[in-house]
């Protein structure tokens, strides 16, 4: 079953830790592309995360934002993480050395702002955590549902275009014999308006030429395996992007040659109803 690359889902968890909201957007990619934009506390969830997405999606550029807003009474304990209090205490004093600058003031406030100098209690972080996990995998999830039923309506106007283009095949098909009929008659006429001895054998090799250059079985046979092969990939269960582009420039290389030998008004009405179906799809 093939699934559209595009697709959008949110959702949104309530708890004591305050509120998380997930969104993901996917639009088309040749490979699987992700990034995420994460509040500061939850950044050590990303490599989770990032496996999670490998797990359900093959392709496409993804977007994931998670947003947290904490509780409106928070009351939860403040720690302060001594080990990034020294990595950035180290970093101020090294940069006041570059500088030359040893009474540059720095205050402790704005050392607090520094990301991961200050963080909520742990209890509160694991909570954060296991919460963050949880609404990203039901957000994963309608995002997958999300790109099914796109992928369900794109297969339904597939096979709706090769049922088209199957008509057209069958209706140039059908006139073949009529075709090469008149392409007789019209010669037959052309050699009785001429006054000069015919060699009849030499005739009926022009003839045979000429209804060679219209034969286009060969092109019909083609779109009509191209068109199976369509309809098998479009129900098949792996990735058909691929293999769907390369089928759609088979079909126009066709409809192409089917026009360009064609010398029936009809026919060539038909290669372009084809070519216009083709580029529809």
């Amino acid at each position: 079953m093939i699934a559209s690359m595009t697709g959008f889902a949110r959702r949104e968890t309530s708890g004591p830790w305050g509120t998380l909201v997930c969104e993901l957007r996917s639009v088309n990619h040749r490979f699987l592309e992700a990034s995420f934009r994460l509040p500061d506390e939850l950044r050590g969830a990303e490599g989770e995360l990032r496996s999670r997405l490998m797990r359900q999606l093959r392709r496409g550029k993804v977007d994931c934002t998670i947003t947290w807003r904490r509780p409106q009474a928070a009351g939860g304990a403040l720690e302060i993480d001594a080990q990034a209090l020294e990595r950035v205490l180290a970093a101020v004093h090294a940069v006041m050395r570059a500088l030359r600058e040893p009474g540059a003031a720095v205050s402790a406030l704005e050392v607090l702002r520094w990301p991961g100098v200050l963080r909520e209690d742990g209890a509160t972080g694991e909570q954060l955590l296991a919460a963050s996990g949880e609404v990203f995998a039901a957000t994963l999830t309608e995002l997958v549902a999300a790109r099914e039923r796109e992928g369900a309506r794109l297969r339904e106007l597939l096979g709706q275009r090769c049922a088209g283009l199957e008509a057209l095949v069958a209706a140039v098909r059908a006139r073949l014999p009529e075709v090469c009929a008149r392409a007789r008659t019209r010669l037959n006429e052309r050699v009785a308006e001429l006054t000069a001895s015919i060699d009849h054998e030499r005739l009926e090799q022009e003839l045979a030429l000429l209804l060679q250059r219209l034969d286009v079985d060969e092109e019909l046979e083609r779109l009509t395996g191209h068109i199976a092969e369509v309809r098998r990939v479009i129900g098949g269960g792996e990735p058909a992007g691929r293999r769907l582009d390369f089928l759609m420039q088979e079909l126009n290389r066709e409809a192409n040659t089917l026009s360009s030998k064609s010398q029936d008004l009809e026919t060539t009405r038909s290669a372009v109803d084809m070519k216009v179906l083709i580029e529809q799809m």
